[in-house]
Order: C-alpha cells, then sequence, then structure tokens
C-alpha cells in the first residue's frame, strides 16, 4: 500500500478525530484553524483515501460487566493454509475475541478475549479454542490491571 502524503492540516484533523469523533466540522475547523469548507473537504479527502475508516462509539468494558482481559497465546499443529483458514473462521465468530494476529515466535496467534469471568472463560476455552481441530497448544495470561488504552494511532512520525 502507498504512503500517503499529509500536511500538517490534515495530521491535526487525524489527531482531532482520534481523540473525539463527534466533533461537529464547524468545531474541528476551527480547532485546527482553518474554515468550514476546506476542513469538510480534508476529512472527505481523508474518508476517500482509506485513512478514515469510520467512526465508532468507545463502551466502557466494566459498565457491561466485562471484567477479565486474557491475552491467549495459541500454538498450531501445522501451520499449512487450510489449518490457519479453519482457525482463523472459528475466531471470526466468537465475539469475545477482541483481537486476533497471526505471529511470528514461540505462539502462531495471539488473541485478546474480554469477558465476564473465569468460568465464562473456562467455557470458551473448552467448548471453542480446543474444539478446533489445529489447535496444538493454548497458553493464557490474564491483565491484573490496564496501565493504558488508547485507539489513536501516532502520528508524529509524519511530520516533517
Amino acid at each position: 500500500m502507498p504512503k500517503i502524503e499529509l500536511d500538517e492540516a490534515s495530521l491535526q484533523i487525524l489527531d482531532a478525530l482520534q481523540q473525539n469523533a463527534e466533533f461537529s466540522n464547524a468545531e474541528l475547523a476551527e480547532r485546527i484553524g482553518l474554515s468550514a469548507s476546506p476542513c469538510w473537504r480534508r476529512v472527505a479527502d481523508l474518508k476517500q483515501q482509506g485513512v478514515l475508516r469510520g467512526s465508532v462509539a468507545l463502551v466502557d468494558p466494566l459498565t457491561l460487566g466485562l471484567t477479565v482481559n486474557v491475552f491467549v497465546h495459541v500454538s498450531l499443529k501445522q501451520q499449512d493454509k487450510d489449518s490457519l483458514e479453519v482457525f482463523t473462521e472459528a475466531i471470526r465468530q466468537r465475539p469475545e475475541v477482541m483481537e486476533c494476529y497471526l505471529m511470528s515466535g514461540e505462539a502462531d496467534f495471539m488473541l485478546r478475549v474480554v469477558i465476564e469471568d473465569l468460568a465464562k472463560y473456562q467455557t470458551l476455552l473448552l467448548e471453542c479454542l480446543t474444539q478446533i481441530p489445529s489447535v496444538a497448544s493454548i497458553r493464557s495470561s490474564f491483565a491484573l490491571s490496564q496501565v493504558k488504552y488508547t485507539t489513536a494511532l501516532p502520528t508524529g512520525h509524519l511530520r516533517a
């Protein structure tokens, strides 16, 4: 994918929207020092270029009773195409799996699971993860506290 060139105003728009996607165009324009029309065009261009993919509401997991964060390292028996596809398709179906990465190193996959409690995690483990035919081993690490969480990507490396 080609790197997109962004000027300072576009970077400021990205930084502002990553902090609060609910800014109106007028608020955003005032915040970064543009008039409303050029600001709107820049936001539209960022969307068209695929830089801005959408807006979401961030929900506090604790208010929903989702108190357990688990990082799960999964190793497969074989790393062939079929085994990888079977595993990834099974994981895509699970709403409690927030993130899943194909990894290098000791484990083939790393998952971040957000779930109600240990009993529910045990059910996920026994009724889902261990039932995927290609899974060889599963190692779980439980987060004790969240030190940092952000959805905002860094943009400093794009500045001159």
